[in-house]
């Protein structure tokens, strides 16, 4: 459908601010309704009578999810759009003027992406955030029980010092209560840490679930489990979305970036995008160099032509960017929003 007015939407938790151009750039109209389902139908109906419209939505993953969600189901074209850029702020800043920038975004065609959308998709976020949350937990009560350790009584120190991490954990949660605060404490911290462990490995065969029916040839590449394989289909969304493997590589942070002085040439890291997605590729590419013939073996290579370590790393991590640029595409794409 060819689109008549462009709406653009700078999204916040309780309002949305909408602002409607033409096909040339002028103002038409503008509008602020409320995050619910009448403001939905509110911001539609008024886009409607304006002419055929298509929206730009910010924060199309958070604030703007939920108008997203009804613009799709309503079968109106939307797209995802960045946030305003610093040269951008020259006039200002307010949220008339945000909207009117994500519209013009759509009259001159910069800057927009298919949302990533929601489904199966969405599940599989929630549940690597739940994950992420309970491994900083985890983390924080384990580095507490290390700490309190060195201040512990004598008795307790000499039984628990020479263990670390989930063993030092689990021996914590068996102390026997005692009449001092820091045995009770030490108690405590180990059965936080085991239920926070026991909620980890919940999560995982959730994860796991999940991507065994979304994805199941995913789980049998090497070095791709349940929770880089989500990573993998949550930042990427809709394979549609990325239009080239140097999009992809970008995205993933692996896209080298030039960094040259003098005689030196070099490329260092690029840290532009989804460092959730560049931990799994590199948690993959440590994988594959210990245990995938052709990637040991390029990897290899790379040491030998003068590579640092951590140069060659960065260069397996940008070719399995590539690699798994291709297999994402393969997969069909109402798996994921289905």
């Amino acid at each position: 459908m060819e689109w008549t007015v462009a709406i653009g939407v700078d999204t916040h938790k309780d309002v949305h601010v909408a602002v409607a151009l033409d096909g040339l750039g002028a103002q038409l109209d503008s509008r602020e309704v409320e995050t619910t389902a009448a403001g939905y139908r509110s911001v539609l109906s008024w886009a409607l009578e304006l002419g055929a419209p298509v929206f730009a939505v910010e924060g199309a993953g958070s604030d703007g999810a939920g108008l997203v969600r009804f613009l799709e189901r309503a079968g109106v074209p939307v797209w995802e759009c960045e946030r305003p850029r610093r040269q951008e702020r020259r006039r200002g800043k307010s949220d008339l003027i945000d909207a009117s920038l994500a519209a013009r975004r759509i009259v001159s065609g910069e800057g927009l992406s298919i949302p990533r959308g929601g489904g199966r998709r969405e599940d599989l976020r929630l549940l690597l955030l739940e994950r992420r949350s309970a491994v900083r937990a985890r983390t924080a009560a384990l580095n507490q029980l290390s700490s309190l350790l060195v201040t512990a009584p004598e008795q307790v120190r000499a039984r628990l010092r020479a263990l670390s991490g989930e063993r030092l954990a689990a021996a914590a949660a068996r102390l026997r209560p005692g009449s001092d605060a820091i045995t009770a404490v030490l108690r405590r911290l180990g059965r936080r840490v085991a239920r926070l462990s026991q909620e980890i490995a919940e999560v995982e065969r959730g994860l796991a679930a999940l991507l065994a029916e979304l994805a199941p040839d995913l789980l049998e590449e090497c070095g791709v489990g349940p929770v880089c394989g989500a990573q993998l289909l949550v930042s990427s969304g809709d394979p549609s979305r990325i239009t080239s493997e140097a999009s992809f590589a970008a995205l993933a942070d692996t896209s080298p970036v030039e960094a040259s002085s003098g005689q030196q040439r070099r490329h260092r890291l690029n840290r532009g995008g989804d460092r959730q997605l560049n931990w799994a590729l590199h948690v993959i590419a440590l994988a594959r160099i210990h245990h995938h013939p052709e990637t040991a073996a390029y990897h290899q290579r790379l040491l030998a032509a003068g590579k640092t370590a951590r140069e060659a790393r960065r260069c397996v991590k940008r070719a399995l960017a590539r690699y798994f640029y291709r297999r994402l595409h393969e997969m069909p794409r109402l798996a994921l929003t289905t």
